[in-house]
């Protein structure tokens, strides 16, 4: 359910920070932040549904999602075809994850 939550939550993060690059970086019209902004705000909401007892250890967690997921962006969304050094990195940013999601805590 944790990898779930993380992945719902980086489409949130993601699509409100594009928000913000397409105004200011596309050109887009300013009514693209309000979407951007309750985007943003979703993701936060969804990131405290982590069952952990601590939000640096689920944020930290949560980071290799987020690259993950942003590779997966620039590919659908932006049209841009992650290279191997991409898929490498994330790679390693998700064993990361792994790490801190399972590690052995005690």
């Amino acid at each position: 359910m944790t990898y779930i939550i993380y992945a719902v939550a980086a489409v949130f993060e993601i699509a409100g920070c594009f928000a913000f690059w397409a105004w200011l970086r596309l050109g887009k019209p300013i009514s693209w932040l309000a979407p951007g902004m309750v985007s943003l705000a979703l993701f936060a909401w969804l990131l405290t549904l982590v069952p952990s007892e601590a939000a640096g250890r689920t944020f930290a967690a949560y980071g290799g999602i987020y690259i993950a997921a942003s590779l997966l962006w620039l590919w659908l969304v932006e049209s841009r075809v992650p290279d191997r050094y991409d898929i490498g990195g994330a790679l390693v940013c998700l064993a990361g994850t792994s790490i801190i999601l399972f590690g052995p805590r005690g």
